[in-house]
């Protein structure tokens, strides 16, 4: 059992490397804290059943993977084919896009109505899709720029929506918003240094 632990805590270690993420990342990924990420790796303890399979998940590897001493001309044959994230989020983000395009055509054809603004409410329902996909595999700091386009552009497109009653007020309430996610973040991260001091 002893060696079992070890060789588990060995390609943890090389799997979150290569990832280029930290302990104290993975512990905030699956709710655990750094200290338990330390004992896995180290070979103190092993990880419960589910969480193994969690961790094989996020790194795409297999169960046995994590479970052999496995050298490096092995390593392909356990990895999991995973999809391509980066093409798989530009359909989801295209999706919106399309629904928008596809609402701006029905109102145009059918209503009479050139609501193009459609296109600019594309942008914040976009950026809720990226916080769901950036929830499954990114990374904190891309949570800080979605948020603030978000923000803007839903600024923007309640402004260019209600056009007829001037409504540049909308914009101030956007500065205080950018305020405390800036503020959000640094808490964030000055919580996270403390943890790992």
């Amino acid at each position: 059992m002893e060696e079992l632990k070890k060789i588990v805590g060995k390609n943890l270690t090389l799997l979150r490397k290569e990832k280029k993420m930290t302990q104290l990342e993975i512990a905030e990924l699956f709710n655990y804290s750094d200290k338990a990420v330390s004992k896995w790796e180290n070979g103190d303890t092993l990880p419960d059943l589910e969480t193994l399979y969690k961790l094989a998940t996020f790194y795409g590897v297999t169960i046995d993977y994590l479970t052999k001493d496995s050298k490096s001309y092995e390593k392909d044959k356990y990895r999991l084919r995973t999809p391509n994230k980066i093409s798989i989020t530009c359909l989801l983000v295209s999706l919106v896009w399309m629904l928008a395009t596809i609402i701006y055509v029905w109102l145009l054809l059918f209503n009479n109505l050139n609501y193009w603004q459609t296109f600019v409410w594309a942008a914040p329902v976009s950026c809720v899709v990226l916080f769901a996909i950036n929830h499954i595999w990114g990374k904190r700091i891309y949570i800080f720029y979605i948020s603030t386009i978000f923000i803007w552009s839903l600024i923007t497109s309640c402004y260019l929506s209600f056009l007829s009653f001037n409504p540049w007020p909308l914009f101030i309430l956007g500065i205080p918003a950018q305020v405390c996610l800036i503020l959000w973040v640094g808490i964030k991260d000055s919580l996270f240094k403390r943890k790992n001091d």
